[in-house]
């Protein structure tokens, strides 16, 4: 008998730590294929004004792709680059300038880093102090690669909402 009531015990137990462990999971933010779309909207009028062409990658906070875009006329190559400059800064949670800054000031060994990749125009996105995903932009210099990203995730409070 005692052994059954032992066992019950162990059994309540368990099933609270499940409720107490359910209970604390975390309520996240993350990147729908809206809130995406309209980010990219703003980068590619960003580079459109401009008269650049250019590619968005849009990734979720694991560097999966969510958004891919190609204007037209941007080189095939750009495909590849924006997808790789958004996983990096996702990866890193650093904008792609900060690798780029550091080979720039000697600091070659960067470029052994998995995944990073140090051309500018890749950034996090970050939702109240909290990154879910980030944008890869590919098909100008490097600097106007960065100024499409950052316009784009400029906007995202409007787009939010705050």
């Amino acid at each position: 008998m005692a052994k059954l009531v032992y066992a019950a015990v162990a059994a309540i137990l368990a099933l609270a730590g499940v409720s107490a462990s359910a209970a604390d999971l975390a309520n996240r933010k993350a990147l729908t294929l809206e809130i995406t779309k309209q980010v990219a909207q703003v980068a590619e009028a960003e580079a459109a004004k401009n008269q650049w062409t250019m590619v968005t990658a849009i990734v979720d906070e694991g560097g999966n792709l969510i958004y891919l875009s190609r204007m037209d006329e941007t080189q095939i190559g750009s495909v590849e680059v924006a997808q790789r400059k958004a996983q990096s800064a996702i990866k890193f949670k650093r904008p792609t300038k900060a690798f780029e800054d550091a080979v720039a000031g000697g600091r070659v060994a960067v470029v052994t880093l998995p995944g990073a990749l140090p051309i500018e125009g890749g950034l996090p996105i970050v939702v109240d102090g909290r990154m879910i995903g980030a944008i890869g932009m590919s098909g100008g210099t490097s600097a106007q690669d960065g100024q499409v990203a950052k316009a784009a995730l400029d906007a995202l409070p409007k787009i939010l909402g705050k």
